[in-house]
């Protein structure tokens, strides 16, 4: 059994903090963009190597490594998105009363340079974990793929919890594009499915015997687990917020420092449409 405590906390701490993390640098003065955008991407080189280097060790540290590289890579995709350098052709809201296709139209074109920017990561790992006998850097950036989907066609067809107090002014457009409801016809299969690999994903860790195989398993059913939790957070009525509040201190201390920041647009009321969050919505979600 303890094999799996050093996996489980390791991942459990990295998705509570590069989160929080996140979200206190995008609610820095816009000045403190770039710098934070030179490391994210000086981070994600080092992060394509590890996953490089990894690829072909068996050891319980080349786990660790395969599984931290995959979530510095993805986390540049975070951040690049919500500070407004990777987003989309669209960078305005959604006009009234529109809806159904058109509208799921819309809402991919103001993200559709960041889905884009995801595949050609995605295909780079291929490349350089190609061959190799450690994959659980691929799968966990797989894993955050397809979950950070999930959860945001989720919060697009409506939930109870956007929590729209987290999105940046300068992303206060993506507002228009969400809607508020108890849930939507999506949900249970998003979050059926998803238990379903889950619990295939931790058996495979409960038989495994080698320590290489006991943490990557881990790894990838813990991140499971969490995405999980992540879209429960979106319907159930439980203030998970509180677990990021006080990344939101840098948007307070910067706001009379950052007078000439882009002003968020108006409280919109139509259309049952709401505000949402940018990584808690979905982890990262949304590390």
């Amino acid at each position: 059994m303890t094999a799996f405590v050093g996996p489980i906390l390791f991942a459990l701490f990295v998705w509570w903090f590069s989160t929080g993390a996140i979200i206190y640098l995008d609610g820095l003065p816009r000045p403190t963009f770039k710098w934070s955008m030179l490391g994210a991407t000086a981070l994600l080189g080092l992060a394509f190597y590890g996953l490089y280097a990894s690829a072909d060790d068996t050891t319980k540290g080349g786990a660790y490594m395969a599984f931290a590289s995959a979530l510095i890579a993805w986390g540049w995709h975070e951040i690049s998105f919500y500070m407004g350098y990777v987003t989309g052709p669209r960078k305005h809201a959604c006009e009234e009363g529109c809806s159904g296709l058109p509208h799921l139209g819309h809402a991919l074109k103001v993200s559709l340079w960041h889905e884009l920017a995801i595949v050609a990561s995605f295909v780079l790992i291929l490349v350089l974990t190609s061959g190799g006998a450690n994959q659980f850097g691929k799968w966990t950036f797989v894993i955050l793929w397809v979950m950070h989907e999930s959860a945001r066609l989720n919060v697009v067809l409506g939930v109870r919890n956007l929590n729209a107090h987290f999105l940046p002014a300068h992303l206060a457009y993506l507002k228009s594009f969400l809607n508020n409801k108890p849930m939507n016809l999506l949900f249970p299969f998003s979050v059926s499915i998803s238990t379903v690999v889950c619990s295939v994903i931790a058996t495979e860790a409960a038989l495994a015997t080698d320590p290489f195989l006991q943490a990557g398993f881990t790894f990838l059913a813990t991140m499971m687990a969490l995405a999980i939790l992540e879209h429960w957070f979106l319907v159930l009525p439980i203030p998970a917020e509180l677990m990021w509040n006080w990344s939101m201190k840098s948007r307070d201390a910067a706001k009379p420092l950052d007078p000439a920041s882009p002003r968020a647009e108006p409280h919109r009321h139509d259309h049952g449409k709401s505000h949402t969050h940018p990584s808690v919505a979905r982890l990262r979600s949304a590390p």
